[in-house]
């Protein structure tokens, strides 16, 4: 094989010519007939690499082997421009162009009134493909797309421009809600349908993050206060977007302002406000990034970890943060000068729930939000006070927390709890079949078949569920329920009789046994015959 340099008219621009002696396979990994010229263009970052080493002191034969090509090709190559540069650009067609013909009659109309930019390549060829019948193929969608995009690039419509910005050391905090059921997350086999709330500092990226079950007032403020008891200070600026939590509508001057509560919220940290254009997400940009970022970590981590089931939200809470604070490690520096230039925090924290006050309903229900409650029947009549928590009610009289429930989320609109109500609805059987909240009577899957077992084996299912429901308020739900999942997978008959032989069998009776009281003289005998 012989490797001489030239100047090719072909390629217009220096390269190097391969004579082979016999059949050998080409630089590309073809197969080269014998006497054949082959042409092996060079690149620039071959000139590139063979100037580095004439700098570094190689000698220009070390230089050209080192680059890949060979000494009569370094020696030309030792000064002067690229390769790339000699070059001259292609100015013609190779092929004939399949939307000369439409091109300025038909499609560029369409794209001068396009000043949003709106249309698409498939849409077009859709098009042309109904006006002119076997003259285009979907298969030339992308040559449209190229051409629409060079178009646009030197015709089209002015696009809008982003800013980037200089955040300073300890001045902004972003904060946003971001849904994360996506992930497919379970919590023994039941999808957790939830939120995340993340906190990030515009400068360093420092971030705090905790789950949420709806963009709630209660929850804004527990994962602000939380992030800032983290942080340990307070930034000058909190960005958000116009959620409801935070913001309400002005009817008169139009736009949204701070909910009074939430304002209080942070002028007891000494915080400002600003918040972005409806619609506009990117101007919150630095939170939104970091919900793309996180969730795709959670992602990575789920995978590795081999499965999306946790035990308890708990555990599934740990690997979040840990994930978090893998990342606030490797900002050390940045943090301590986001920490340095933050606000002290004051002695004490905000309440982080809504207090409200209501008067218990003969139907031993209140209402929260809109939402329906169940108490327990002695409160009938009293006035409560209602602390509303992010996950969580309470139900407190005179001082004494009474109930605490899990906070109603999503579209349900009551919460009743069968042990509330099942002592008075035992003595009352015929309400059952049309009371409002019947529904939330069946706890688990298994007392809603043996509700509708009991229906189709007899007309006494009422009085029969409600006796057993009273069984499970009276000793152990769990062990009611394994009785009736046992009964149901034998096809045996469900009663309440059956049930309660199984949970709470009678007991055998305690036998009597009589003692007859001591006689002491005994003992005073054994005395005086010691004595003796």
């Amino acid at each position: 094989m012989i490797i001489d340099p030239l100047i090719s008219d072909n390629y217009s621009c220096r390269s190097a010519t391969i004579t082979f002696a016999g059949p050998a396979a080409r630089p590309d990994g073809g197969v080269q007939e014998a006497g054949a010229l082959w042409f092996l263009m060079l690149t620039d970052a071959q000139v590139r690499l063979m100037r580095l080493k004439r700098m570094d002191g190689k000698g220009q034969k070390a230089a050209a082997a080192a680059a890949g090509m060979s000494e009569r090709s370094a020696r030309t190559w030792q000064e002067g421009a690229m390769p790339s540069a000699t070059r001259s650009a292609r100015d013609w067609r190779t092929r004939r162009d399949p939307f000369g013909d439409v091109w300025d009659a038909e499609v560029v109309p369409l794209l001068k009134v396009d000043d949003k930019r709106v249309l698409q390549a498939t849409t077009l060829i859709e098009l042309l493909q109904e006006r002119h019948p076997g003259q285009f193929i979907d298969g030339q969608a992308r040559t449209l797309q190229r051409r629409l995009r060079d178009w646009r690039a030197v015709n089209g419509p002015t696009q809008e421009v982003f800013f980037e910005q200089r955040h300073v050391a300890g001045r902004e905090a972003a904060v946003d809600f971001t849904h994360a059921t996506e992930l497919g997350v379970t919590i023994r086999g039941a999808l957790l349908e939830h939120l995340l709330f993340e906190f990030v500092m515009s400068f360093s990226g420092w971030t705090w993050v905790c789950l949420a079950f709806g963009e709630t007032y209660e929850a804004l403020v527990f994962g602000i206060q939380g992030a800032l008891a983290a942080l340990g200070g307070a930034p000058q600026v909190l960005r958000s977007d116009n959620l409801s939590a935070a913001t309400h509508e002005l009817r008169r001057t139009g736009g949204r302002a701070l909910v009074p509560r939430f304002k209080a919220v942070l002028d007891h940290y000494g915080m400002s406000s600003t918040r972005i254009q409806p619609g506009e997400s990117h101007e919150n940009g630095v939170v939104e990034q970091r919900h793309r970022r996180t969730k795709r970590a959670l992602a990575e981590a789920l995978v590795i970890r081999g499965s999306k089931d946790f035990d308890t939200i708990e555990e599934y809470t740990a690997l979040v943060i840990d994930i978090i604070d893998r990342r606030n490690r490797k900002l050390t520096d940045a943090t301590a000068l986001d920490r340095g230039a933050l606000r002290p925090l004051p002695a004490a924290p905000v309440p982080s729930y809504s207090t409200y006050s209501a008067r218990v309903r003969r139907w031993s229900t209140i209402r929260v939000g809109g939402r329906t409650y169940s108490v327990p029947s002695r409160l009938i009549g009293h006035l409560v006070e209602i602390r509303q928590h992010p996950d969580l009610v309470d139900v407190i009289y005179r001082g004494h927390l009474v109930e605490s429930m899990p906070r109603l989320r999503g579209e349900s609109d009551a919460r009743i709890d069968y042990r509330h109500v099942i002592w008075s609805l035992v003595r009352k059987p015929g309400a059952f079949a049309r009371y409002r909240y019947r529904e939330e009577l069946f706890p688990t899957l298994a007392f809603r078949r043996t509700y509708d077992t009991l229906c189709a084996s007899g007309s006494r299912a009422d009085v029969e569920y409600l006796r057993i429901l009273h069984l499970a308020a009276s000793t152990m739900q769990s062990t009611v329920e394994q009785t009736l999942v046992a009964l149901l997978d034998a096809s045996a008959q469900i009663d309440f009789e059956a049930v309660r032989a199984r949970v709470s069998p009678p007991s055998s009776p305690v036998p009597i046994i009589a003692i007859p009281a001591p006689d002491l003289r005994a003992y005073d005998h054994l005395l005086v015959g010691g004595a003796a």
